[in-house]
């Protein structure tokens, strides 16, 4: 449990942060609340720097919070997880409810916004935003979609983290400092190679564009040439296979290709694309394969095709929420 200075002696615009944290994680907040908060962080690079370092008290709260309600079960004591109606920014200040921190740390409803270990990620994308970041002179990124990225310096390499998302990468260093980048519970080496990396719910796919790409997880690796992607998750590390590079990188041209895909898969990646959210409520219409090529600038047009060549039913609901039946 940390302690904080006096009041005098804190950062008002931490204070501030603090204040933005709670009132968005105790409430729903719209995308103009977002708006709100992006507007503020971007006053000056105090504000930016005060959102992280609210962000990582907030997170650190939650970690200590873990470890207490870990701690309690180990001795048989049972806990009431429940989110309070408030979260005040002077109890996290204090450390005084440190424990009441975790349970709000919570993932949003339906994904309608983002979290806030993405928010203060230090490069992010929001939904339908695509972005190209030079991370140094050797190293490129493209992020796709809902895509958040923190820079994780250390001696000897460029590491970096994928914490939610998509990315192609391109590399260009020397092997004594290679880029290295973090995802789920592994991470991928390369010095000289373009890969493609995606990341959501800890379950992490690779794809190497060209070069070579080291894969690591779990005390296993694999070595990925063109054409070979890999997958890993908390069940381990999977058999590396061939794909079609050109489908996988198609979002980076504006497209989506699916071959055979399951509707329900097709409807996971069109959520992440689009304002709202799609919800298939019928169990048959989720295995409905689709074979079919979209444009990213034309997706509002999904749920009448969906409705043509599926006989779908379709409800409408406030805040975007549409459902397949």
């Amino acid at each position: 449990m940390m302690i904080m200075p006096p009041t005098s002696a804190r950062d008002p615009l931490i204070e501030e942060a603090l204040d933005w944290i709670v009132r968005l994680k105790t409430g729903a907040p719209t995308q103009a609340d977002l708006d709100a908060l992006q507007r503020w962080r971007r006053q000056s690079e105090a504000h930016e720097e005060a959102f992280r370092a609210a962000a990582r008290l907030y997170h650190h709260a939650g970690i200590a919070a873990q470890e207490l309600n870990a701690e309690q079960a180990a001795r048989g004591a049972v806990l009431v997880q429940r989110t309070p109606p408030l979260l005040a920014r002077r109890a996290i200040l204090t450390g005084a409810v440190a424990a009441a921190a975790g349970y709000v740390i919570v993932r949003p409803p339906l994904g309608l916004w983002p979290s806030f270990e993405e928010l203060s990620a230090d490069y992010r994308t929001g939904k339908g935003e695509q972005r190209k970041v030079l991370v140094t002179p050797d190293i490129s990124l493209e992020l796709n979609t809902q895509t958040s990225i923190a820079l994780r310096p250390v001696p000897n390499e460029t590491r970096i983290e994928l914490i939610s998302g998509e990315a192609s990468v391109a590399a260009k260093t020397s092997s004594s400092k290679p880029l290295v980048m973090l995802a789920g519970t592994g991470q991928m080496t390369a010095s000289q190679a373009s890969f493609n990396a995606r990341c959501f719910d800890r379950v992490v796919s690779v794809t190497c564009i060209d070069g070579i790409v080291s894969v690591e997880q779990g005390g296993k690796s694999v070595q990925l040439e063109a054409k070979q992607q890999v997958s890993y998750s908390d069940a381990g590390l999977q058999p590396s296979t061939a794909v079609d590079v050109g489908q996988v990188s198609a979002w980076q041209t504006g497209l989506l290709i699916f071959r055979d895909r399951p509707l329900a898969s097709v409807v996971d990646e069109i959520n992440r694309y689009r304002s709202g959210k799609i919800i298939i409520t019928s169990s048959d219409l989720k295995g409905r394969l689709v074979n079919g090529t979209f444009q990213l600038d034309k997706l509002d047009n999904f749920v009448g095709q969906v409705e043509q060549l599926f006989g779908a039913r379709i409800t409408h609901l406030p805040g975007g929420v549409v459902l397949l039946s």
